[in-house]
């Protein structure tokens, strides 16, 4: 469908992928009416630092967003804010807003993120038990992020042990718990897990795997005081913080008749089901191109790609360049950057020494790089996006060998 002659856009959420939305419409030279609707009070923000610098009282909350409030002024973008958008008439081209308002739209952009998963135990309610998604959960576990006190982390994904870190560096006693065999499980190889649970060990933070909690117990003020674990073992908990996984914002597109299936289904231009409605971002299911399936991606780079790709079909504008999936993870002194997607690899080959804490884990699938795990070393993790988009096959012994920089391994596989 053309949507070249939109005259009113809406884009639904405040994070990364509809603040990118917005941009690129304008970039590209959109000028009719653009209006976004936001759930919290905030302007669009970045999250990622929600866990690690902002925690810590290192990052002021306007360094957060994208674009300060003349921006959008300056751009003629209605912000409704601190609105939640309650249903899509897909017939009449309307977006209901809370308060019984309605909003007109020729082409509508969800970009509505995702929610933590509650915590299905006795005591998840109590006070001091927190997930960790916006700004609001962070104003309210900072003042309690005091030294001394003890937290318990249920959860030992990417947020959970990034928490742990800046939780050990502000002197409070961390335990996590995670019910798989080992951290990390859902994301990465046994050699990266081993090398977190080490360090994070060597810093003193209590790692407990294959442990799963049974219920938390509080004080007479209904705070939360104890978590109890399955085998009986009680633990002290000041504050508990959950980690366990995400759920993609998609009832408001499954309402309204829009296929879904675990997010919105989209195609490679971010269109779902409906032509005049696009999806970006955390609630979206998208075409991974680079592997031959499809699926959700929670990552930055995701939510901006595809803020550009729905923008550029509303525009009819070339389909923006697809990149090599990417991420990043920030604990203690150790950057973590991951290109690709690693789920089915058959053949793990290390780089490096990891008690160098620089080093790298390349993920091969018959003898095709897919994936890579890059700490410290920027290196690798730069070559090895450009070798997974060109489906590179390489030999495990050259890319173990550091004497071969990965300049020349790249420069060798472009050519053969």
């Amino acid at each position: 469908m053309d949507l070249t002659d939109a005259k009113r856009i809406v884009v639904l959420g405040g994070g990364q992928a509809a603040a990118q939305a917005i941009q690129s419409l304008r970039m590209g030279g959109y000028d009719g009416e653009l209006t976004l609707v936001g759930a919290e009070a905030a302007l669009p923000y970045q999250r990622p630092p929600l866990s690690k610098a902002y925690m810590k009282g290192e990052f002021a909350e306007e360094r957060l967003y994208f674009k300060p409030a003349a921006w959008y002024e300056d751009n003629n973008v209605d912000l409704v804010l601190s609105t939640r958008a309650t249903a899509i008439n897909r017939a009449d081209r309307t977006v209901e807003i809370e308060h019984g308002g309605k909003l007109d739209y020729d082409a509508l952009i969800i970009a509505t993120g995702s929610r933590p998963r509650n915590l299905p135990i006795e005591g998840a309610n109590l006070e001091h038990v927190y997930a960790l998604r916006d700004l609001a959960d962070v104003e309210r576990i900072r003042p309690q992020m005091v030294a001394g006190r003890s937290i318990v982390i249920v959860g030992a994904g990417y947020i959970g042990l990034e928490a742990a870190a800046v939780a050990q560096q502000m002197g409070l006693k961390a335990t996590v718990l995670e019910m798989a065999p080992r951290v990390l499980a859902r994301v990465t190889s046994p050699v990266m897990s081993e090398f977190y649970e080490n360090e994070h060990r060597r810093q003193g933070v209590d790692i407990r795997t294959e442990t799963s909690l049974s219920k938390l117990e509080g004080t007479e003020d209904g705070a939360v005081s104890k978590a109890v674990l399955s085998d009986g073992t009680i633990l002290d908990a000041d504050i508990v913080l959950v980690g366990i996984g995400i759920l993609p914002n998609e009832e408001l597109a499954k309402d309204a008749g829009i296929s879904c299936n675990n997010g919105i289904l989209v195609d490679r231009d971010a269109r779902t089901s409906d032509p005049r409605v696009f999806a970006a971002g955390d609630c979206a299911s998208r075409p991974l191109v680079h592997f031959g399936r499809s699926g959700r991606l929670e990552s930055v780079h995701n939510a901006i790609e595809q803020g550009k790709l729905a923008a550029a079909a509303i525009l009819g504008k070339s389909r923006p360049v697809e990149d090599c999936p990417w991420f990043w993870s920030d604990q203690y002194d150790l950057k973590l950057q991951i290109a690709g997607l690693s789920e089915g690899y058959d053949q793990i080959v290390v780089r490096g020494n990891p008690e160098d804490r620089k080093f790298a884990a390349f993920y091969l699938k018959n003898g095709t790089l897919i994936a890579v795990d890059a700490i410290n070393s920027p290196p690798e993790f730069l070559a090895s996006k450009k070798l997974i988009m060109s489906g590179a096959k390489i030999s495990a012994d050259i890319l173990a060998d550091t004497s071969i920089s990965m300049k020349e391994i790249a420069a060798k596989a472009s050519a053969a």
